[in-house]
């Protein structure tokens, strides 16, 4: 992976302790609200975590597959992953 393995794992971590969050406030029959607003709050860092990866996928990866006159497969590859984000 090309991206800041540290800054990714850290806002994967991040995520997963705002779950952990969610799922008690579910089980504490929380206001839906606040449940929702956690879900988006979980959903950003998500988000920005996938855009950290997918950058250094293009600046590394890709750059790499256009330099060696190869660039078909990592092109197919994030034009594949961006028809599942903008579905």
């Amino acid at each position: 992976m090309q991206a800041d393995r540290s800054e990714v794992a850290r806002l994967l971590k991040t995520a997963r302790g705002q779950i952990d969050g969610i799922i008690r406030m579910v089980e504490d029959d929380r206001y839906c609200i606040d449940i929702a607003n956690q879900i988006m709050a979980t959903q950003a860092i998500l988000s920005k975590t996938n855009k950290l990866v997918l950058s250094a996928h293009m600046h590394g990866c890709v750059r790499e597959a256009v330099k060696s006159g190869d660039p078909d497969a990592k092109i197919d590859e994030l034009t594949a992953v961006i028809d599942k984000l903008i579905k």
